[in-house]
């Protein structure tokens, strides 16, 4: 209760606060509004059969998606359209010139581009998608028809700008990352249904109704998620501190001095988007295999399903989210401009010559913290597969990629509101006549 107390006292931090909530609340809100025409309870019970990538989708729009809501879409065009410009930025030069050279005014500039790509993927997916709605049934559409795919494409795509324009005022006018936050709702959203379903299964268990697991295979369960969640937390924080010495210089009371700092390289620097990726492609045959005449295809991809081949699935899955944990690592971090950064500033690292050696020795040690995060995203991801596959009766998914999105959002969030708190309270620890930041005072010593 102290800390709420002395977080609403601080008067920017609380109007920040209400601002995201109420942001917050009319996404929510949005979700449960349906797009016209459509018979939303049919659209659920075929959708529920749909495939696995239909679920990603879902899982990211908050359950907007299976709704049809004006928000089904979510945030999915802007992310495909941020992510489409990075890769564009490593083999187009002006884009790439955008990023690096020009600054706050290229950013903004990629920013606007990117906004208006998200217009036109989302009408694209919006017309697709009223498409699949007509193809699951005459009862889904209630008058079907070209006038139902352009009315269904346009409002699907004015949500998702309004969904990708709340992400924006809250990073702008909230707390935390817009974009990631509204994820972070939707999936958190759905935690009551499913601590529901584990209650209701549980109680079949104890009464022996059905084909329910044993009830000490929910005390395992629960034992596994807790251990899933303090790994996801250690590891998320955890980085590689590489030494970094600057040259001796004259401070403005003429004494030398070297001023020292390190450079931090997490652990699992690409974050959960190879999870994403991995997903996706790894669902998406399945899928069309469902909309297509195509055998072939439909056997194929029974092959790498985690129901049915659970041994091929694993070892698949493990390998694609290493190759795009270093793709998207290569994206985020370039060791070439770390180093030429660090040369113009004086700085280096001991022992390793500024320059070309020290790109390369920031590479290999970037090379193996990504093959060890890409492992540990694989587990975390694959982990609720093994638990849910080898005890039958047990149909509850506890998914490692929500897990994933959800600590890692909050971790940031929290980080954002100590910061915070750190500049409002600097006047309040001289006035009290004490200092509580223990490791701001030992850091603040060693750099004098």
């Amino acid at each position: 209760m102290e800390k709420l107390r002395q977080l609403f006292s601080n008067p920017e931090l609380r109007k920040r606060l209400f601002f995201t909530l109420i942001m917050l609340v009319i996404y929510r809100l949005g979700v449960h509004v349906s797009v016209p025409g459509v018979n939303a309870e049919a659209l659920a019970k075929n959708l529920g059969k749909a495939g696995d990538l239909l679920n990603v989708v879902d899982l990211f729009s908050g359950g907007a998606f299976k709704k049809f809501s004006i928000f089904a879409l979510g945030i999915t065009p802007y992310i495909t359209a941020s992510i489409v410009l990075q890769l564009m930025g490593a083999v187009v030069p002006t884009l790439e010139n955008l990023q690096k050279k020009e600054g706050e005014a290229g950013r903004n500039k990629i920013n606007q581009w990117t906004r208006y790509l998200t217009v036109g993927l989302a009408f694209i997916q919006g017309f697709g998608i009223a498409s699949l709605a007509q193809s699951l049934g005459p009862d889904v559409v209630i008058i079907p028809g070209m006038a139902f795919k352009l009315l269904c494409a346009f409002t699907l795509s004015t949500g998702s700008v309004f969904v990708m324009w709340i992400g924006e005022q809250i990073t702008d006018r909230g707390i935390g990352n817009g974009i990631s936050l509204l994820i972070f709702a939707g999936i958190v959203a759905g935690l009551p249904k499913g601590v529901g379903t584990i209650a209701s299964m549980l109680k079949d268990s104890l009464a022996n109704k059905g084909n329910v697991a044993p009830p000490g295979v929910f005390l395992l369960l629960i034992v596994a998620m807790v251990a899933v969640l303090l790994a996801v937390v250690m590891i998320e924080n955890a980085y590689r501190r590489i030494p970094i010495h600057y040259a001796r210089r004259v401070d403005s009371s003429s004494m030398a001095s070297q001023r020292s700092s390190y450079l931090p390289l997490k652990v699992n620097t690409a974050g959960v988007m190879p999870v994403i990726f991995a997903s996706s492609v790894i669902f998406f045959p399945a899928t069309i295999a469902q909309f297509t005449k195509w055998e072939w295809l439909g056997k194929a991809s029974a092959y790498i399903s985690p129901q049915t081949h659970f041994w091929v699935y694993t070892p698949v899955f493990v390998g694609v989210v290493i190759f795009f944990a270093f793709f998207y690592t290569s994206i985020v971090f370039n060791p070439d401009e770390t180093a030429d950064n660090m040369k113009k500033s004086g700085g280096y690292i001991p022992g390793i010559r500024p320059g070309r050696e020290t790109s390369i020795y920031m590479d290999s040690i970037l090379s193996k913290l990504t093959f060890a995060g890409a492992i540990y995203l694989a587990l975390v991801s694959i982990v609720p597969l093994v638990i849910t596959n080898s005890m039958p009766g047990l149909n509850f998914y506890y998914g490692g990629t929500s897990l994933l999105i959800v600590v890692g959002v909050a971790l940031d969030t929290v980080a954002q509101l100590e910061s915070y708190q750190v500049m409002r309270r600097y006047d309040g620890f001289l006035e009290k006549g004490r200092i509580r930041g223990g490791r701001l005072a030992k850091a603040g010593e060693r750099s004098r």
